[in-house]
């Protein structure tokens, strides 16, 4: 152990020692340098900014460029079609000549989807639904019924829609809602002949209201008097009447 420890303060270990290290060094070096050689360290071509860019547009500059591509798609609903949303490798990144570019691009062709059952829901749901599956609400137009802002159909193109149908995603649907006022008309009752606690029931259950009262003749007994004229009266040009309207009655005991 002692002759190790003296060898070790000698002149030839030192110098053994210098010059495996100056060979470690030196092939280090020659190493990076022959890497950064083999690979071009530095050089190459900067990618070029291709975001937003037309998908056309963006072949041109490539093909011009010595640079191959390969395009992917998504669809973005409420985006032009055809243009560049991402890129790989990112723009200035230094490439080599005719190296591939991956390209994605918003589709034109949007993807269909089943249409969801929104009758009978709320404006609000229905919006919520829509929005949830990628379509638009559209032209919104009421009619009279009792379910107020309650979707009674649905429409695109003029055509009604079923539940389930496929349609492109972003489509614009139109809907039918319903005001909360009901019939705003109902057809008038023919009271001909009824007595006038009957023609009173007859038009509140038509929700009309007795108008004025007269009798004509000589009335013997009122409470058997029949009706014998009524205005409005029913018709070819009038069948119906405004909801509240006062129904005017003449009795008649038939002397």
């Amino acid at each position: 152990m002692s002759k190790f420890f003296t060898y070790l303060r000698t002149r030839t270990f030192r110098k053994n020692l210098i010059i495996a290290i100056i060979s470690i060094i030196a092939f280090l070096l020659l190493v990076f340098y022959s890497l950064n050689l083999y690979t071009r360290h530095g050089e190459g071509l900067p990618v070029p900014k291709l975001k937003g860019l037309s998908i056309e547009k963006a072949i041109q500059i490539l093909e011009s460029q010595g640079l191959r591509y390969q395009i992917d798609s998504v669809y973005i609903m409420d985006k032009e079609p055809g243009l560049v949303v991402e890129q790989d490798p990112d723009p200035n990144t230094n490439v080599k000549n005719n190296r591939t570019i991956y390209l994605t691009i918003i589709t034109r062709l949007a993807p269909h989807i089943a249409f969801p059952d929104i009758n009978g829901k709320t404006f609000l749901e229905a919006r919520a639904i829509l929005n949830n599956y990628g379509l638009k609400v559209g032209d919104t137009t009421y009619v009279s019924d009792v379910a107020r802002d309650i979707v009674l159909k649905t429409t695109l193109g003029g055509q009604a829609m079923v539940t389930g149908q496929q349609l492109p995603k972003g489509s614009r649907i139109n809907l039918v809602l319903g005001d909360g006022q009901g019939a705003s008309e109902v057809d008038i009752p023919n009271l001909l002949g009824l007595d006038l606690n009957e023609a009173r029931l007859s038009l509140l259950g038509s929700s009309l209201t007795l108008g004025h009262v007269s009798y004509e003749g000589t009335l013997s007994d009122t409470l058997s008097a029949k009706v014998i004229k009524q205005f409005p009266a029913i018709s070819d040009s009038l069948k119906k009447v405004s909801i509240g309207t006062h129904i005017d009655v003449t009795l008649s005991n038939g002397n």
